[in-house]
C-alpha cells in the first residue's frame, strides 16, 4: 500500500456523503389558515416567524369571524426546514395570507419546486387568490384542507368543485398541528413536482 491510498479512500467516502439537496416549498392561504402552525409543526428546527400583534387597525382590515382567538399575524413569511431523508431536505417558507402583503409573494416563491394551499372551509372565498396565483404561474401545487375542531365543512369533492381545480390537483385533509400530517401534505406536492419533471 502506498502512503497515497489512505488519501484516496478517504476523498472517496468524504465524496459518498453529500449534504441533502435542498428543496424550496411554500405554504399559502388566506389570512388565518394555519400556515404558521403548519410550518412551526413540521420544522426540525426553531421556526422563523414574523408574527406581529393584531392592532384595532388591522382588525377593522382583517375579518376575525371565525379566527377570534387570533391575536397575531404574519407580516412578511414563515420559514422551517425538513430533513426528508439523508439525500433531500425541505425549506419551507409561508407566506402572509392578507392581500395588502402580496407584493411579497413573487420573492418569496422564487425558486420554490411547488406549494401547498391551505383552505379553511368555513371560509373558501379566502384562498381563491393563492389558488389562482400558482395556477397563473404554472407551479405544482396541492390544496390542504386543514380540519379545525378535527372537522371541514365540506367533502372534499365539494372543495374541488367551488376552487374550480383540475383533476391533477391534489385536494387532502391535514391537521396543520400535527407533524406527521403536515409532512405527509409536503410530500404529496413533491411528489407532484417530481412528476412533473420527469413527464
Amino acid at each position: 500500500m502506498t502512503p497515497t491510498e489512505p488519501l484516496v479512500r478517504g476523498a472517496a467516502a468524504a465524496a459518498a456523503v453529500r449534504p441533502p439537496l435542498p428543496v424550496k416549498m411554500v405554504v399559502a392561504g388566506g389570512f388565518g389558515v394555519g400556515k404558521t402552525t403548519a410550518v412551526g409543526s413540521i420544522s426540525e428546527i426553531e421556526p422563523l416567524t414574523t408574527e406581529a400583534s393584531i392592532t384595532e387597525v388591522a382588525a377593522g382590515v382583517d375579518d376575525l369571524t371565525h379566527t377570534p382567538r387570533k391575536t397575531t399575524t404574519t407580516v412578511a413569511m414563515d420559514f422551517g426546514c425538513l430533513t426528508i431523508d439523508p439525500t433531500l431536505k425541505l425549506y419551507v417558507f409561508g407566506t402572509p395570507g392578507q392581500e395588502r402583503f402580496g407584493f411579497m409573494w413573487d420573492d418569496i416563491v422564487e425558486g420554490a419546486v411547488g406549494g401547498l394551499v391551505i383552505v379553511d372551509t368555513r371560509r373558501l372565498d379566502d384562498c381563491y387568490a393563492a389558488v389562482d396565483y400558482f395556477e397563473h404561474r404554472d407551479i405544482p401545487f396541492a390544496v390542504a384542507v386543514n380540519a379545525f375542531d378535527g372537522r371541514v365543512e365540506h367533502t372534499l369533492d365539494e372543495v374541488r368543485w367551488a376552487l374550480d381545480v383540475s383533476d391533477g390537483v391534489p385536494v387532502v385533509v391535514f391537521d396543520a398541528r400535527e407533524r406527521g400530517s403536515v409532512r405527509d401534505a409536503l410530500l404529496v406536492v413533491l411528489e407532484l413536482a417530481l412528476a412533473r419533471t420527469e413527464s
